[in-house]
């Protein structure tokens, strides 16, 4: 008879608690924003990575290389440009770059790849990370730079 009587409470206050409004119902989640890539590099007809993905006002831009002869100067110079193209193609910039990774080829180019790199992120440059990588960057490059920013 008591459970009884509390099945007959909770029927009857979901009752009220659905007509008063009280939302006990389930209610419709928004939907998830979708994530937009540009670039989609092929590994024999399956994708493998996109130049950028852009979620939300998020985008992140995947590590560029300098696949040529030259130096760390040229090389840097090269990548920082390569990001920028694929920075504006996302509808970023420089300016709007929030973090960087910077992998080495030679931890000993250092001080030059700096000096390439000093100056293209505007008066407020990103955070950032420098690191020398065990047996190089892939495809020769001296350099890889790979960046966050927003939109």
């Amino acid at each position: 008879m008591k459970s009884e009587r509390r099945s007959i409470l909770k029927k009857l206050f979901a009752s009220v608690a659905g007509v008063a409004g009280f939302g006990i119902a389930a209610k419709a989640e928004p939907a998830a924003p979708e994530k937009e890539v540009g670039d989609v590099v092929m590994l024999q007809d399956v994708p493998l990575f996109s130049g950028h993905t852009k979620f939300n006002n998020m985008v992140f831009v995947a590590g560029k290389g300098a696949h040529f002869e030259g130096d760390i100067t040229a090389h840097t110079k090269h990548v920082l440009d390569e990001l920028e193209k694929e920075l504006i193609k996302a509808g970023s910039s420089m300016e709007k770059v929030l973090k960087c990774s910077v992998f080495l080829h030679d931890l000993n180019d250092y001080k030059a790849m700096n000096e390439a790199y000093k100056g293209r992120f505007g008066s407020k440059p990103p955070c950032r990370t420098t690191v020398a990588v065990y047996g190089g960057v892939p495809g020769d490059s001296l350099v890889e730079i790979d960046c966050i920013a927003y939109i």
